[in-house]
């Protein structure tokens, strides 16, 4: 397995975020486990960057979105920047006029082609719980939570909740759950449609991987145009999108994968996709 580690800048614990890529699969880790994965100025660009890379990659198929320690990601390092010690510009009274898309982890992860599974190791909350919601598949810990405590801190799902969290749930319980700024278990955010599965602790790696490797298997092109199709979906009209899955259906035609995947049925084995 290959690894990267970012480098560490002056406010950055060494290796705050991991890159590693095994079998088509990239993995990033948040690894600032004595902060509970809490989101620095540095590991935020960093996080970008990893997502760029993997989604570029053309080595990779997958990508799994973890932490280490006892939690996925508490949010932002709120800790730090009461302290003016970090440069997120929260609570430091600079007043940013505007946002670079390009360079912020929620809006890079929801335009990803490449699939994202987030394998929730411990709980999400605040901005930890928008980068979950931003993966396509959560797979979540047993003891792990969900919490969003938005209103709790004086703030709102700044970083991509108010526009997941209506199309997830419907506008009714995501209205309740954002007002109140309820945690919700493991069982209770599976009930509501909020995470794909929960396993057992010490599962959710091997659950995640299983099934990244899964995905893996079948045809990278069509998945990915698959995954920009859903996208595309949730904003135009049903006429127009046939349309567009029309004009992605034409060039997949002519790649060897789909050529492959005729063979591998008429000749009833497993395919060999090439992402070509």
């Amino acid at each position: 397995m290959s690894q990267f580690a970012a480098q560490p800048g002056p406010s950055m614990m060494p290796e705050e975020l991991l890159y590693g890529i095994d079998d088509a699969v990239a993995t990033i880790t948040l690894n600032a486990p004595q902060r509970m994965n809490t989101i620095s100025g540095p590991m935020l660009k960093q996080l970008t960057d990893a997502l760029v890379r993997a989604n570029e990659d053309r080595a990779v198929r997958v990508v799994i979105l973890t932490g280490t320690g006892r939690a996925f990601c508490a949010g932002l390092n709120l800790e730090a920047q009461s302290k003016g010690t970090d440069n997120l510009s929260v609570g430091s009274g600079a007043t940013p006029t505007n946002i670079d898309l390009r360079n912020t982890p929620p809006p890079v992860l929801h335009a990803m082609d490449k699939p994202v599974i987030a394998a929730l190791n411990g709980s999400a909350a605040g901005y930890g719980l928008d980068l979950a919601l931003g993966a396509d598949i959560r797979v979540m810990a047993q003891s792990a939570k969900l919490a969003a405590s938005y209103a709790r801190r004086g703030v709102l799902p700044e970083s991509g909740g108010t526009w997941y969290l209506p199309r997830l749930l419907g506008w009714a319980k995501a209205a309740e759950l954002i007002f109140t700024g309820r945690t919700l278990g493991a069982e209770q955010s599976l009930e509501l449609g909020l995470v794909n599965r929960v396993v057992a602790d010490a599962e959710v790696m091997g659950a995640a991987r299983a099934l990244a490797l899964e995905i893996a298997a079948n045809a990278p092109l069509a998945i990915q145009a698959a995954k920009r199709m859903m996208r595309m979906a949730w904003n135009e009209p049903f006429n127009e999108h046939v349309h567009h899955v029309f004009l992605q259906l034409l060039p997949l035609m002519q790649t060897e994968d789909m050529k492959e995947g005729i063979r591998a049925f008429l000749e009833k084995r497993e395919p060999s996709f090439r992402g070509r």
